[in-house]
């Protein structure tokens, strides 16, 4: 029993070497025609890693040859299949700018383009990548405004300038939840000056307008007025902008009282 079972691992493990011996032998080999035929039997297998291999040695044999950008395009869309992002977007990369003309270019660029979507991060890390795959999208869809990929990339700068807007949102909401309310107000007010759009309006009126009205009610007497004052019109500015906004509820109150405050003050210095 244990003799069988030692040969049948043993006989296993000479296929492996031998399959494996093949294998290199074709790669390190000067058969040009046998590797390619290796590399697009891998790649059709779906071994990516040992297809990017295997076009990576090809491409030294057909550099300057009519096969030249299908291996360098292949070589990086087996990378690219792999999950290695950043070594396919650099071959993908140097694909396109080594050929212009191939008519892989615009698939190259838009895989490339998700390389670099894929290789950001959440909105709270580094916003660096996003910022550089956002241009690099900006670009495409200029040049390219009749691409086929063309609605896939808008969907993919949408995202990364949800995550971007959504950064400076909750920075500036921090100084809130530090309860630092004229650091929150300015904060936040300033993200709206920045971008006007910011899709996340609604929520940053609101804690202006909550950072406004704490900041005056913590203050003291004599600059109470005018501090209730800002709130009044960051009030103002929130409901006449969201009239049926799930946070008019809690900011209606604060306003009543802020306008009893203003009658109190105005009734002393009357």
């Amino acid at each position: 029993m244990r003799n069988r079972l030692f040969l049948a691992v043993f006989s296993a493990l000479l296929l492996l070497t031998a399959c494996r011996s093949q294998y290199e032998a074709i790669l390190y080999g000067g058969d040009t025609e046998a590797k390619y035929k290796l590399a697009f039997d891998l790649f059709e297998a779906k071994k990516y890693a040992k297809a990017a291999e295997a076009f990576e040695a090809l491409s030294m044999d057909t550099r300057g040859t009519a096969q030249d950008d299908t291996v360098q395009f292949y070589w990086g869309l087996s990378n690219y299949r792999y999950g290695d992002y950043m070594t396919a977007e650099s071959n993908l990369n140097q694909f396109i700018a080594t050929f212009p003309l191939s008519p892989f270019l615009e698939e190259a660029q838009f895989i490339r383009l998700d390389c670099l979507y894929r290789s950001t991060y959440r909105y709270e890390l580094d916003p660096l990548p996003t910022h550089r795959a956002l241009a690099e999208m900006d670009v495409f869809q200029r040049e390219n405004p009749k691409s086929q990929y063309h609605d896939q990339v808008a969907a993919k700068m949408d995202d990364l300038n949800d995550r971007l807007e959504l950064k400076a949102y909750k920075a500036a909401y921090l100084y809130y939840h530090m309860e630092d309310y004229q650091a929150a107000h300015y904060a936040l007010k300033n993200v709206l000056k920045d971008n006007a759009d910011n899709r996340y309006r609604e929520e940053i009126l609101y804690y202006t307008a909550m950072s406004a009205y704490k900041y005056a009610y913590n203050s003291v007497p004599d600059k109470q007025r005018e501090r209730y004052l800002v709130f009044v019109d960051d009030y103002f500015n929130m409901v006449s902008e969201f009239p049926d906004s799930k946070y008019s509820k809690s900011l209606e109150p604060l306003y009543q009282k802020a306008q009893k405050q203003l009658k109190k003050t105005d009734n002393e210095n009357g």
